[in-house]
């Protein structure tokens, strides 16, 4: 079962660096003693999964960024409800700016795991030790080069008065490649909560297929040598036979999904009382006041996103054992009349009906404010009452990698074999086969299979449709395509320089 159980505590720097930061020499003496003597290696490791938890989790952090900028996620302000000073309109609207709190802290605190990651190996770990430290690191790289196309980069923690290197877009993909492929035959077979091997075939799959978004995200290109790499990454994932596409999608985001999910390949460890970070903002963000249990009431999807799945996809959710009889809430999207676990229909704070409604806005102003929007459940919920959820965040599973593949072979001019993947995939889910195969099709099919699991932004850039205009949000400035450096960034780092536009 699960492993990792001890809460990691003295790591007080990596709750406070910020990887640019420069450290006085008493300090970085201090520090460097206290963690030779007192901390050991596997808790300076479960340290650095540890910090992954809040960028990633936190429903203000990379989910955000990804999610909010697209046309999967939107968040309304509701009245007095949800302002926020205008930080959750301006992601969606795409009017962001270098002060915009949410993109600084994620960006710091992906540093500060990038950071984790490379201190421990400055303390002689296992060569499997290492290995995962090093996965964690180059994990980092990856999704602060895609979001933000610069990371200080630190391989050796000696001097800490050092100026950071700023590694850049491509220059990043091709650290990760090779940091993943140096590691891949040292890093375990397993757990998916485990740094692992196919985690690392997937994490490769991943900077392959980018490569040529992150070189122009206006003009992306897909080298047929890339795409090959992804197509053989897949077939190693796959040949090996691991892994199935689960019977109940749902499976693969339970609080027990740790043992019941056939798919997930890499997951985030959750677990009540041990560790783990805030997966239930998934369901409270949606979740109405009068729902079980009691919601924020936030965010929705928007009404043309939904319209995208038949009416057979069990990817629009239903009914969920320990969830639906409990407290009345169904997986995938809710729309329409609310109830109860009793079947008993759901009221408003003011008494009417608690119908939720495909229209949705920026800002809502109207009676009506509490119920528009398409509420969205693709983690179900854990009613244990526990303070920290059971269900493990899931990074990488089979059906990206199988999407992924199709991808490839689409871009190298094999439409039938893609084809072939797509309708394996829709046939699990109970969606009607394709006839035809386009990107835009690989496009929908993905958002349909990957909703609201951090990857929208990233596929929409790559699939050069992420400034086209959709519900709520109008054509707009290629700035967007990158998100700005943080001020406090450059203040520290000169080899930092503030993306165009900002």
């Amino acid at each position: 079962m699960k492993q990792y159980k001890i809460l990691i505590f003295g790591l007080f720097f990596m709750l406070v660096l910020v990887a640019c930061t420069k450290l006085d020499e008493n300090f970085e003496s201090e520090l460097q003693q206290t963690q030779t003597s007192s901390i050991p290696v596997a808790d300076l490791l479960r340290g650095a999964y540890n910090s992954l938890a809040n960028p990633f989790m936190d429903q203000s952090r990379l989910w955000a960024a990804q999610e909010h900028t697209t046309d999967e996620v939107i968040g309304p302000t509701r009245g007095p409800d949800w302002d926020d000073n205008g930080v959750w309109r301006v992601l969606h609207s795409h009017s962001w700016t270098s002060e915009h709190t949410f993109l600084r802290e994620t960006y710091r605190e992906l540093l500060q795991a990038q950071y984790a990651a490379t201190n421990v190996l400055q303390f002689n770990p296992s060569a499997q030790q290492a290995a995962e430290a090093r996965f964690i690191r180059a994990l980092t790289v990856f999704v602060v080069a895609d979001g933000w196309d610069q990371v200080p980069f630190r391989d050796d923690l000696q001097d800490l008065k050092k100026t950071p290197t700023v590694l850049k877009g491509p220059a990043a993909l091709d650290f990760v490649i090779s940091e993943v492929n140096a590691i891949m035959s040292t890093l375990p077979d397993g757990p998916a909560y485990v740094a692992n091997k196919d985690g690392a075939r997937v994490l490769l799959m991943k900077a392959y297929l980018n490569k040529g978004a992150f070189a122009s995200r206006q003009n992306p290109t897909f080298e047929a040598a890339d795409m090959n790499q992804v197509i053989t990454l897949a077939d190693q994932i796959i040949n090996s036979t691991k892994y199935t596409l689960a019977n109940n999608i749902f499976d693969n985001f339970a609080p027990d999904n740790d043992v019941k999910s056939t798919e997930n390949i890499y997951t985030l460890y959750n677990k009540d009382g041990d560790r783990g970070g805030n997966v239930r903002s998934r369901w409270f963000l949606g979740l109405h006041y009068n729902m079980k249990p009691s919601g924020w009431n936030g965010f929705t999807t928007l009404s043309d996103f939904y319209n995208k799945f038949g009416s057979t996809d069990q990817r629009r959710g239903g009914s969920y054992p320990g969830m639906t009889d409990v407290g009345g809430v169904r997986t995938g999207f809710l729309v329409g009349q609310q109830f109860n676990e009793k079947g008993e229909a759901l009221k408003d704070r003011k008494g009417n009906p608690l119908v939720f409604t495909p229209e949705v806005k920026l800002k809502e102003t109207g009676a009506n404010l509490e119920v528009t929007g398409i509420r969205v459940m693709k983690y179900p919920i854990d009613y244990s009452g526990g303070e920290q959820a059971d269900n493990d965040y899931v990074i990488f599973r089979l059906a990206d990698v199988m999407l992924m593949k199709a991808e490839a072979l689409l871009r190298t001019n094999n439409a039938a074999g893609a084809l072939v993947i797509v309708n394996a995939i829709r046939t699990k889910r109970g969606a009607t086969p394709l006839t035809s195969l386009n990107p835009e099709a690989l496009l929908d099919e993905r958002g349909r299979e990957l909703y609201w699991e951090g990857w929208r932004r990233q596929d929409l850039i790559r699939f050069g449709k992420f400034l086209q205009p959709w519900q709520e949000k109008p054509t707009d400035d290629p700035k967007y395509l990158i998100f700005p450096i943080p001020a406090e960034q450059l203040a520290v780092n000169p080899n930092l320089t503030q993306n165009e536009g900002y």
